[in-house]
């Protein structure tokens, strides 16, 4: 694939959250969720409803308004993972979401990635070396030495 055929491939099929949130800044909540829907080509309308949905899934309706650094950090991460789903791509890949969080918000966000893979068919693949996180998975593999192998 092309450069340009790589980037529209990620656009709409694959979905990233990081562990430091990835939000822009001087963007509202919002606005972070807008951008990438205003990449692939949404309209208005669709954007602002995407949006909210997404941000009433993850428990933050209201909260659309604020910039990143108004939100808490579990805040922040439920945005990231709305980013991450915007444009609904069938895989989701989530790198240490939960290593900057507390315990309780670990669990919710560990919740939502689940609660996605099952309701909404999604590939969820999460990085984590948080034994909490990992306990919370279905299926778990452990890569050492660049060797993956299943755990029981």
């Amino acid at each position: 694939m092309s450069e340009r055929q790589l980037e529209r491939y990620r656009l709409r099929n694959v979905g990233f959250v990081f562990q430091f949130f990835n939000l822009i800044p001087s963007l509202s909540a919002f606005e972070n969720l807008e951008l990438p829907m205003l990449i692939a080509g949404a309209d208005a309308d669709e954007r602002r409803s995407r949006a909210e949905a997404l941000l009433e899934s993850v428990w933050l309706h209201g909260k659309g308004y604020k910039r990143p650094e108004e939100l808490s950090g579990g805040e922040q991460q439920r945005v990231a993972v709305c980013v991450a789903l915007v444009n609904d791509p069938p895989i989701l890949l989530a790198d240490e979401p939960t290593g900057n969080l507390d315990s309780a918000n670990a669990k919710i966000i560990s919740g939502i990635l689940i609660d996605l893979a099952k309701a909404r068919g999604k590939t969820v693949i999460v990085a984590s070396h948080d034994p909490t996180v990992v306990e919370a998975f279905p299926r778990v593999f452990h890569m050492r030495d660049g060797v993956i192998d299943r755990a029981a």
